[in-house]
């Protein structure tokens, strides 16, 4: 959500002709994030995001969309896009693809307690029986490949105690590949920064670009390793209470099979993995860009070593 690609007021407002959204009012810059260039724009007839997508491969944007759009429909607070008078959902601007989706109302949480897991263990689960029609095919883009790719670029930069940690992983996720989890398609970030609350209740889910098929319980730890932290900036240690609450709530929805449950604290440690990697990867290989925050992947090493050590709480 960093600004990479600058767009001026008179840019997007002929942009929008091609839309019946009315005439362009406001035009804010989005600061935070790594990936792509975003922007809130107000108009006469609402308000919306405003996606240029950076990097991320033309033939792979359709299925975020078209997933947020299946999903918007299904009764998911999330994002939906909008299509241009032509029936499109993506339009060049300034040289990237771009897209236009609604803004929902509400704001993030950045301690939230076990009503606020709950809520997120209900909706993720709701999300992921409504995805099972949603006819879109697209692997976890950050998932088991990326990874080993991800890791020759960062080994580099690490030191040895660090190498030796990632090669362990590398190779014990290599080994449980846990391919009869039940699977389908996920969010796969949703972290506390892309949920969006008011009164206590989920309003929205955002930020669907990293989503692809995985198996849906490495959502779920995805979000724990996030949302249940004792302390996420000094205490990566999960939080039994709230763990247990997003987890109650989700089995409520969409009950875990058997192997999922054997399965928890495998996943833990794939989700811890990815986004180590991914902060590494971000740190050390920056790209040039404007308003580019990097997050310290320290906090996410610490995940993966607690969670290696048996730090992995479950409701029974």
């Amino acid at each position: 959500m960093s600004v990479y690609t600058p767009v001026t007021e008179a840019e997007l407002s002929r942009w929008l002709e091609h839309y019946s959204v009315g005439r362009l009012t406001a035009l804010e810059p989005i600061k935070a994030g790594i990936e792509n260039t975003n922007y809130f724009v107000t108009t006469t007839g609402g308000r919306y995001v405003l996606t240029l997508f950076e990097r991320l491969p033309a033939e792979e944007l359709p299925f975020y969309l078209e997933l947020m759009a299946h999903l918007a429909r299904h009764g998911i607070p999330c994002p939906a896009p909008v299509a241009d008078l032509a029936d499109r959902y993506l339009r060049e601007l300034n040289g990237k693809p771009a897209a236009l989706v609604t803004r929902l109302s509400g704001a993030s949480v950045e301690r939230p307690g076990e009503g606020e897991c709950a809520e997120l263990g209900r909706l993720l689960a709701r999300m992921h029986l409504a995805a099972r029609s949603y006819p879109g095919y697209l692997e976890n883009p950050r998932g088991p490949r990326w990874w080993r790719y991800a890791a020759e670029r960062v080994r580099p930069f690490l030191d040895a105690p660090a190498i030796a940690l990632l090669e362990r992983e590398l190779a014990f996720q290599a080994a449980h590949r846990l391919p009869d989890l039940p699977r389908g398609p996920v969010h796969a970030d949703l972290f506390r920064d892309n949920a969006l609350l008011e009164n206590g209740r989920i309003s929205g889910v955002i930020d669907f670009y990293f989503a692809g098929v995985d198996r849906l319980l490495f959502d779920v730890a995805v979000c724990a390793n996030d949302w249940c932290l004792v302390d996420p900036k000094s205490d990566q240690r999960l939080d039994p209470g709230r763990t247990r609450a997003l987890l109650a709530a989700y089995d409520e929805v969409r009950p875990f099979t058997a192997e999922e449950r054997e399965a928890w604290p495998v996943l833990l440690r794939a989700a811890a993995l990815r986004f180590w990697l991914s902060r590494l990867y971000d740190l050390h290989l920056p790209r040039p860009g404007m308003l580019v925050h990097a997050h310290d992947p320290e906090p996410f090493r610490r995940i993966l070593a607690l969670r290696i050590d048996g730090d992995c709480p479950w409701i029974d």
